[in-house]
Formats: C-alpha cells, sequence, structure tokens
C-alpha cells in the first residue's frame, strides 16, 4: 500500500503542479475514493502533501522568473486570515457536508479552468492610482513559446484580496491547497496570465496550508503512514510538474483538467449523498 500510495502522490502531483493547484484536489478523492481512508485522514495527509509540494517547485518557478513574490506576499495575507477562520470551523463541518462542498468547488473549478481557454493580456498603460500599480505589482514573464518577454499587469486587487480570504477558508477546510480557488481568482479578479498564476499559487499555498496542519495535528488526524508515502511522492511529482509547466503551452491541458474535475465532482457528490462509490469509505 505504501507504494501505491507514492505513485498515486506522484501523478496526482505531477498533473497538479502543472496547473498549479498542488496535489490535494486529487489526493483527497484518491485516498476516500480509492484507499478507502477517512476523509478527516485525507485531508491531514493531503495538507502536509501540499506543504512539501510548494516546497519543492518553488525552486523551477522562481528560477524561471513565472512567480510574482511580491503579489504572493500581498495575496497570502488574506489567504491565511481565512485559513486561521477555517480552522476555527473544522470541527462544526460534517463529513457529508464536506464531500458536497468539495464537489462544488471542483464544478466552479472546472468552469473557470474552460472558460479561459484564451486569455487576453492587458497591453494599455497601467492607472497610476490603481493598487497594482501603488503596490508596484506589474511584472512580465518569459514565454517559451513566443520567445520574448511578456509584460502583465495586476488589476482589481481589492477582489483579489476578498477571493483570497475564501480560498484560505475553503483551504482550511477540504485541504485542498486552495490552488483549486486561487488560479480562478487570478484569472478573473486579477487578469493574470495562467503561467503567473500557476506558478505564484504554488508559492503561496504551502503558507496557506501550514496555517491549518497544526490543527489537524492536534486533532490527530495526521496518520504518519498515510502522511508519509503521500508527501515523497508528492514531492518527486511535484518537480516534474514544474518543469512540465514551464515549457508546456498550459492551455493545452486544460480540457483534460476539466474532464478530471468533472469526475471527481460527480464522484465526491455521491458520497456527499450517501451513494456507495465501489472502492470508497462512503
Amino acid at each position: 500500500m505504501t507504494l501505491w500510495l507514492f505513485v498515486a502522490a506522484f501523478g496526482a502531483s505531477a498533473l497538479g503542479g502543472v496547473l498549479g493547484m498542488a496535489s490535494g484536489i486529487f489526493i483527497v478523492p484518491i485516498l476516500t475514493l480509492l484507499f478507502g481512508v477517512d476523509i478527516h485522514v485525507a485531508i491531514g495527509a493531503s495538507i502536509i502533501s501540499v506543504i512539501a509540494c510548494s516546497c519543492g517547485s518553488a525552486a523551477p518557478f522562481l528560477k524561471g522568473r513565472l512567480t510574482n513574490i511580491r503579489l504572493a506576499i500581498v495575496l497570502e495575507t488574506a489567504t491565511t486570515l481565512g485559513a486561521v477562520t477555517g480552522v476555527l470551523l473544522i470541527g462544526i463541518a460534517s463529513t457529508p457536508f464536506l464531500y458536497g462542498l468539495f464537489a462544488v468547488i471542483l464544478a466552479v473549478s472546472a468552469k473557470q479552468m474552460l472558460s479561459r481557454r484564451c486569455e487576453m493580456i492587458d497591453t494599455s498603460a497601467p492607472n497610476v492610482k490603481s493598487w497594482g500599480t501603488v503596490l508596484r505589482l506589474h511584472s512580465s514573464f518569459p514565454d517559451r513559446v513566443l520567445d520574448r518577454d511578456v509584460p502583465y499587469q495586476v488589476g482589481r486587487v481589492p477582489l483579489g484580496l476578498s477571493l483570497m480570504y475564501g480560498a484560505g477558508l475553503i483551504s482550511a477546510l477540504l485541504g485542498i491547497g486552495s490552488g483549486v480557488l486561487k488560479i480562478p481568482a487570478m484569472d478573473t479578479a486579477l487578469r493574470l496570465p495562467i503561467k503567473v498564476s500557476s506558478a505564484t499559487s504554488n508559492f503561496m499555498i504551502g503558507v496557506t496550508a501550514a496555517a491549518s496542519a497544526g490543527a489537524y495535528f492536534v486533532r490527530g488526524d495526521i496518520d504518519i503512514g498515510i502522511a508519509g508515502p503521500v508527501a515523497l511522492g508528492s514531492v518527486a511529482g511535484a518537480l516534474l510538474g514544474a518543469r512540465l509547466l514551464i515549457w508546456l503551452p498550459a492551455d493545452k491541458l486544460r480540457i483534460f483538467f476539466v474532464i478530471i474535475l468533472v469526475l471527481l465532482a460527480v464522484q465526491m457528490l455521491l458520497s456527499a449523498l450517501g451513494v456507495h462509490v465501489p472502492g470508497g469509505s462512503a
């Protein structure tokens, strides 16, 4: 079982790393539906893997100049506050509610990823009074496909901060690293290029997960026998995913990712309704 946990975490982290959504969005359903692990233990293992993924993939993204560090620090203040709020609600949420909430998050993420197949980068002069200009958040990134640096602007920062608070809240409850919500938030509110969103999200998710990991450890939901191989597989997969993201056009992976999200959403919704899924614990 240890080997299969490592293999599953490696594959989940490689795919999640390419899209900046870490491994939690895949690991929680895999552990609950295929390995029959209790959802709270699965969330605990997922949070540990998210921290490991963030540390493992940060270096390649920083070297490739895809991560907007200044923006990450600004957004992380709201995300961490949301994570702390989520920690206070951990004991209140029931297991069926967590399954149902996870299904909704997966469905929303699928819709957002599908709607952003063609991204448009704003090339007009930035507003000197905007938050992005005042905080010096605008930047550029090297596009390997176009073989040149592409400048971009960061817009609607207050809306982005509000969405990041919600992302941190969901992260603490579900252990999904909040990348599943951060990416759509950056795309929709901040209007960032998908590669910048993915890299910046990967940089942030470890801090968000660390804010809620302590609560799961105290409650006894961190099973070392499960979290250990999952974390090791996640680090290896995250390193591979980071290198793939730098070289591959992310839009080609969107459709496949949407299909995966929809399938997982259906499975988790069935679990929330008490419908037995083969191999699952519901």
